[in-house]
């Protein structure tokens, strides 16, 4: 039984304010020394390392499209433990989940596996009583969702928000906060949304302080911590890796630093459970693998944005070859998949790849059902995933390699290369535990 206080931060929309309002809540409550965990719901990478360093743990991720329904409030448990309120950071509007799949991974289906009450952020800039129609249509459209109260954000005047508060009070909306328009608590972003915490720390960090003292002033935090307290309690065992006794512990190198910051808690906890000792190495920084690396794992980031950078670590980038022509298992998303190529935007990569990748105009974005086509490590032909692809590259392979997924509307991509296995394709370990133990199990 799980009675962690918790509360889902919802919007209509994208752009509402959600990020701004959860980093905030989880900061604030910090300042007042209370143990938070912080969550986002969806395959996000970036809200959670806003999270984790407004909270102090590590930020984590509830999507049931990659993990399974039945995996979400175990996970939640397993990420709360030892806290005393939970913030839930939810995905693009309230009821918006995967395409033709009716709420499937939404934010209100995850607030519903949770039992936790919604605080509904709204976006007040361009809008006056009309805001009462739409907290009234966010209400109804679910019954068995409880609106906990709205925080009206770029609120513009005070009366302004007379009028917004006003109009809520017509339809017994409780108004939990109101922010006004504020240029302090600004993050930059690029090509694929905000500019990840490992990049900016230092402006990421004062950005935290601005959020913590603005909800402070502008959100009635104790209201919203009676509303998380009213969640009932959860009947659920937290989830863990299954832990696989292991008379050798080989090392694994996890790759990481600005250039790679895309990576799930879980996996590493995946890999400790399996066996495994994990080392990371930063590929902007470090010359060398760990010694004694077994085997790689390289998740998704930003090679593109320092390709130059990555080009120009030539002993590590021959070290991976070698690795790779050793035959040690290597697992490589997206990014990593850029980076084992033979160039990246013409910059010369690790070459273990037949394969050259350029940044391109166009968004990949969605979540994908794949099959696994070519014989690997990670997943024998015919084992099925489902992940979630988010990219504005292109890599042209050479001819006669065999890919890695095939899912429908798009020919069969990555690679597997010896024990190479790279693709676009992002998965959450959780949702299929034995690559974990898969990837250990074939280090020589």
């Amino acid at each position: 039984m799980v009675s962690t206080p918790r509360i889902v931060v919802a919007a209509p929309a994208s752009g509402h304010g959600k990020t701004t309002v959860a980093s905030g809540l989880l900061a604030a409550y910090a300042a007042r020394a209370r143990a938070v965990a912080g969550f986002k719901v969806g395959p996000d990478y970036i809200d959670p390392g806003y999270h984790a360093l407004a909270g102090g743990r590590p930020g984590r991720n509830l999507d049931p499209v990659m993990v399974g329904e039945e995996r979400i409030a175990p996970l939640f448990a397993h990420g709360a433990a030892g806290a005393d309120l939970a913030v839930v950071e939810g995905v693009m509007g309230l009821f918006d989940g995967r395409a033709h799949a009716g709420e499937h991974g939404s934010t209100a289906q995850v607030a519903k596996l949770l039992s936790a009450p919604v605080l509904l952020v709204v976006d007040g800039s361009a809008v006056g009583r009309s805001v009462a129609a739409l907290a009234h249509g966010f209400r109804g459209f679910d019954p068995t969702l409880r609106l906990a109260g709205v925080v009206l954000n770029k609120v513009g005047s005070d009366r302004h928000e007379a009028i917004l508060r006003e109009a809520l009070e017509e339809t017994g909306t409780p108004v939990l906060g109101v922010l006004r328009r504020s240029d302090a608590v600004a993050a930059p972003s690029r090509h694929l949304g905000l500019v990840p915490v490992v990049e900016r720390r230092a402006e990421a960090t004062a950005a935290v302080a601005a959020l913590a003292a603005l909800i402070e002033s502008s959100v009635d935090l104790d209201a919203v911590a009676a509303a998380a307290a009213a969640a009932p309690p959860l009947p659920v065992e937290p989830w863990s890796p299954p832990v696989i006794p292991a008379q050798r512990r080989p090392v694994v190198a996890v790759a990481g630093g600005p250039a790679f910051s895309f990576s799930y808690a879980e996996t590493t906890e995946l890999l400790a459970a399996a066996g495994a000792e994990v080392v990371g190495v930063d590929p902007l920084r470090d010359e060398s693998l760990p010694a004694g690396t077994a085997a790689l794992v390289v998740g998704g980031g930003f090679p593109e944005v320092y390709a130059a950078e990555l080009s120009a670590n030539a002993p590590l980038r021959a070290a991976v070859a070698g690795l790779a022509a050793a035959g040690a298992p290597i697992a490589a998303e997206c990014a990593g998949l850029l980076w084992l190529a033979r160039s990246l935007d013409g910059a010369p990569m690790c070459g273990v790849l037949p394969a050259d990748a350029a940044m391109t105009g166009q968004l990949t974005l969605g979540y994908r059902d794949a099959v696994a086509v070519s014989p690997s490590w990670l997943a024998p032909v015919g084992a099925r995933v489902t992940g979630h692809e988010f990219h504005r590259t292109a890599v042209t392979p050479g001819a006669g390699e065999p890919p890695a997924w095939a899912w429908r509307g798009r020919p069969a991509e990555g690679f597997v290369v010896g024990n190479v296995h790279a693709s676009y394709l992002h998965l959450h370990w959780a949702g299929a535990p034995e690559i974990a133990e898969r990837l250990v199990a074939a280090c020589g």
